[in-house]
């Protein structure tokens, strides 16, 4: 075994290597294990393990401070020395960083830096894989097919700097898919999970609910493009808004560039955005969505800067009771546009105030509407009002007066999540989702579903 090879001697070796004015050096410890299944059987399971090092260097200069940041996988004590240089020497080689900020110093250090990093591995299914088991069971006799895959990802983050931070993460990830099929392959349905341990995700009740839904499809009907009534699970919702937050940066509102831009100039802070009690939020300690709770930046962009690597997050209501409370800033874009630090945080709940679960919202349902399941092919169209496009998958259901009536087909839709914000009559009870689109990206979500009245399916769409 290397000399040094724990992640945080990594970290503090690197650290003693540096000869430029600043190092920040995040080692990443990953480790994942997955199932996989098709026609109602297992077909593959896997365990991976892995180690990824970023190293950010900082040279200050004459005109500004410029930063270089180079990052490699596998890396061993003999690769440490030829890394810190090459951030060395990118950082020497390049101008100014626009975002230069004096790197963040004095948040307390967390007490397991220097402990071995988290694992997960099979035994995370131990309890998951039986229930699933039975789930296929019960599906082979129900004459459907079950495919899809689970996986948990953790990841272990060690973080520190040549101002004395030494800071640690662990982060779990869950996601379970799931989708039913008929023998024939001509219905088809899918849930999503996101969860932390899978110990708080049931295949049995997941079946049940796909198995109701290829009931429902046994009745198809044909609909036109237009303007429906519309209940948004809440998968859809989470795809929508976290495409929202993504377009949410301070800098570019000021500069007139986006939906939250006000004519004329400034911000549309402190509009309210809808009718209803919404509130909007991201919060590292939410209860079964927790994340990070400090700035984590691999690289620099519009809503992240590698020199706020530290920095403490904190509760932050984007949306509070249906005005725009925040955009998202890095220190720099904060001084910019003179808003206050909000830097982007690894999860998303929208809270409305709503009881009522999905199905009742069905039940309640006056007249005709439709119920999606989830959405996918999420595209921007016009970022002055973040019109979005995109298509209906996996199952959009007629409602007639409370009662589902059978399967309609696909559709592309024109929106934009803030438009459909202002126009939501209603929000049922907010609870943990999987957003289907995004779930690769951004997995921590709470949403409830949304009734829209008048939700634009722009052309009818033959995706399945």
């Amino acid at each position: 075994m290397s000399r040094v090879s724990k992640p945080y001697e990594i970290v503090e070796r690197a650290l003693e290597l540096s000869t430029t004015d600043g190092l920040v050096v995040i080692a990443d410890e990953h480790s994942s294990a997955n199932l996989r299944w098709a026609g109602n059987a297992l077909t593959t399971n896997g365990v991976t393990r892995g180690r990824t090092l970023t190293v950010i260097a900082t040279v200050d200069g004459a005109e500004g401070t410029a930063s270089g940041v180079v990052s490699r996988s596998a890396v061993t004590a003999d690769d440490l020395e030829p890394l810190v240089r090459a951030a060395e020497a990118a950082a020497r080689g390049a101008g100014p960083a626009e975002d230069a900020q004096p790197l963040v110093s004095g948040v307390p250090s967390s007490p397991d830096f220097t402990d071995a990093p988290a694992e997960t591995g099979s035994e995370v299914f131990a309890d998951f894989a039986p229930a699933l088991g039975d789930a296929f069971a019960r599906a082979r006799s129900g004459g459907r097919e079950l495919y899809g895959f689970a996986n948990h990802e953790l990841t272990s983050t060690y973080l520190g700097t040549s101002t004395g931070l030494r800071l640690r993460h662990d982060q779990p990830t869950g996601t379970l898919e799931l989708n039913a099929k008929s023998p024939d392959r001509t219905r088809s349905a899918w849930a999503g999970r996101s969860t932390r341990d899978f110990k708080d995700v049931d295949p049995a009740a997941m079946d049940a609910e796909l198995a109701q839904r290829l009931r429902w499809a046994e009745r198809r009907i044909d609909l036109p493009a237009g303007r429906y009534q519309t209940l948004l699970p809440p998968t859809a919702v989470a795809d929508l808004l976290i495409y929202q937050l993504w377009s949410s940066t301070a800098r570019d509102a000021v500069e007139g560039r986006t939906v939250f831009s006000q004519p004329g100039g400034g911000t549309r802070l402190g509009e309210t955005l809808a009718p209803l009690p919404l509130t909007l939020r991201s919060d590292p300690h939410a209860p079964g969505l927790e994340s990070a709770p400090f700035v984590i930046a691999h690289s620099s962009g519009d809503s992240a800067s590698v020199f706020d690597n530290g920095l403490p997050l904190a509760p932050t209501d984007w949306i509070r009771d249906g005005k725009l409370e925040r955009l998202t800033t890095t220190r720099h874009s904060a001084a910019l546009t003179g808003l206050p630090v909000a830097p982007a945080i690894d999860n998303l709940v929208l809270d409305g105030g709503g009881e009522r679960s999905l199905e009742e919202m069905v039940a309640a349902t006056t007249g005709r509407a439709l119920l999606l399941t989830c959405l996918w092919y999420i595209r921007e169209v016009d970022p002055a009002t973040l019109l979005l496009t995109g298509l209906t998958r996996d199952g959009v259901y007629l409602v007639e007066d409370g009662q589902v009536v059978g399967e309609v087909n696909n559709f592309r839709f024109n929106e934009s999540p803030v438009d459909l914000l202002s126009r939501a009559s209603e929000a049922g009870r907010t609870e943990k989702t999987l957003p289907r689109e995004w779930g690769d990206w951004f997995t921590r979500a709470a949403m409830p579903a949304l009734r829209i009245p008048d939700f634009n399916m722009s052309s009818v769409s033959q995706g399945v």
